[in-house]
């Protein structure tokens, strides 16, 4: 096995991982609901940490985007009832764009290898395609795209984005444009669908 499958493997085994802990939350709200509404014991505990809990949140989202481990759209929803709407979006906002920034630098510095190590070949593929079409000129278009729609692996489009011919400046202003809005929103909406399936199950 080559140095990139074994990168691979083993970053599915932690996304694995990941899926089981995300059960293991899904769970764990499931039997304490009122624990974890926004301005609950769970935002109050936190509360009781001062400075150290929204740094310690935001180095999650930072590594979330870099590698990984529990779905961006949970640690989200956790950030707004851990910091409620406004605050919540503004520590969720921080570390998912400082770890977008460390991400394209990564792809820029030590290139498709690196890459690779995080998705399949025919992943990788597809999404590298779009940067020979017209020359990469329709890419920035579909980054903007990746950020501002559901159901695009933006975070890897961003190790994309550092193998294109694409400025560190350019790729800040698109996220800058895009991100914010839809963040906040599908921040809500994760919340919202998330309190309804806990009435389903209760």
């Amino acid at each position: 096995m080559t140095e990139t499958g074994s990168q691979r493997k083993y970053i599915q085994i932690l996304t694995g991982i990941g899926f089981i802990i995300s059960i293991a939350l899904f769970i764990f709200f499931k039997q304490h609901p009122a624990y974890f509404q926004v301005g609950g014991l769970f935002q109050s505990y936190l509360g009781n940490l001062g400075l150290f809990a929204p740094l310690i949140f935001m180095a999650l989202q930072v590594v979330q985007v870099i590698y990984p481990i529990v779905p961006g759209g949970m640690t989200s929803v956790i950030g707004y009832i851990a910091f409620g709407p406004i605050w919540g979006f503004v520590y969720n906002f921080t570390g998912i764009f400082i770890g977008s920034l460390i991400a394209f630098a990564l792809a820029r510095r030590y290139g498709e290898t690196f890459v690779k190590a995080f998705v399949s070949q025919e992943t990788y593929d597809k999404y590298i395609g779009y940067l020979d079409k017209n020359n990469g000129k329709s890419y920035a278009m579909i980054l903007g795209a990746a950020f501002a729609l559901p159901g695009f692996p933006d975070d890897f489009l961003c190790m994309v984005s550092g193998l294109s011919k694409m400025s560190f400046k350019k790729f800040v202003t698109i996220f800058l444009i895009t991100k914010p809005v839809t963040l906040y929103l599908y921040t809500i909406i994760g919340y919202k669908g998330l309190s309804y399936l806990l009435t389903l199950f209760q």
